[in-house]
């Protein structure tokens, strides 16, 4: 027997007891106020929540927005609100690379981790999600789940899709405690809950 097959040997002698895995049918985290959890939780890691009536409020924040305001390429892809490149043009998404600002659709938030749902459907190019320096998202009505199980429960793919969660501007940290934002994606990120 060579050293592989005697280590093999030895691992599957010493393997724990199979046991079963946990039910899922519990009950899980609920806040009293998840608006108010998620935009605390979003704070808490570099982002902004805001509940805005209608797309003109909306646009109103965003034209108080500096980065929105000094923005030289803005990606809109909500309806009525200001943008300037047209990302069904844009045939190589390498060309989204100097992007200062997109404003995009999000599905739903989760309250437990300040976390939004987004996908790519209808949107060509799903890098504009990670490549422009400020982010803002768009969630139609104030849809915000507790945890997420509740999350993971609304997620539905009919096919081959795309959908990543997004919390907060990137960030990056070392071990010296040296925090980062915006070292390898949106430096801002504000979630807007647009009532109509």
């Amino acid at each position: 027997m060579n050293s592989r097959d005697k280590i093999l040997q030895n691992v599957r002698r010493h393997l724990p007891e199979a046991a079963a895995a946990p039910s899922l049918d519990q009950a899980w985290v609920e806040y009293p106020d998840p608006l108010a959890h998620f935009s605390d939780v979003l704070a808490s890691v570099g982002g902004r929540a805001l509940v805005v009536e209608d797309g003109a409020s909306l646009q109103a924040d965003l034209d108080g927005n500096p980065f929105y305001a000094d923005a030289k390429k803005i990606v809109s892809l909500i309806p009525g609100i200001r943008g300037n490149v047209d990302l069904q043009a844009v045939e190589d998404p390498h060309e989204l690379g100097d992007v200062d600002f997109a404003v995009l659709p999000a599905q739903f938030a989760v309250a437990e981790n300040g976390a939004v749902w987004v996908t790519d459907r209808g949107i060509r190019h799903r890098v504009v999600y990670f490549l422009p320096q400020h982010l803002a998202l768009v969630i139609d009505g104030v849809q915000v789940v507790h945890q997420m199980h509740q999350a993971y429960a609304r997620i539905e793919f009919s096919g081959p899709d795309f959908g990543v969660f997004i919390s907060g501007p990137s960030k990056t940290a070392d071990i010296e405690q040296s925090l980062v934002i915006g070292a390898h994606g949106p430096r801002s990120n504000t979630i807007y809950f647009r009532k109509s």
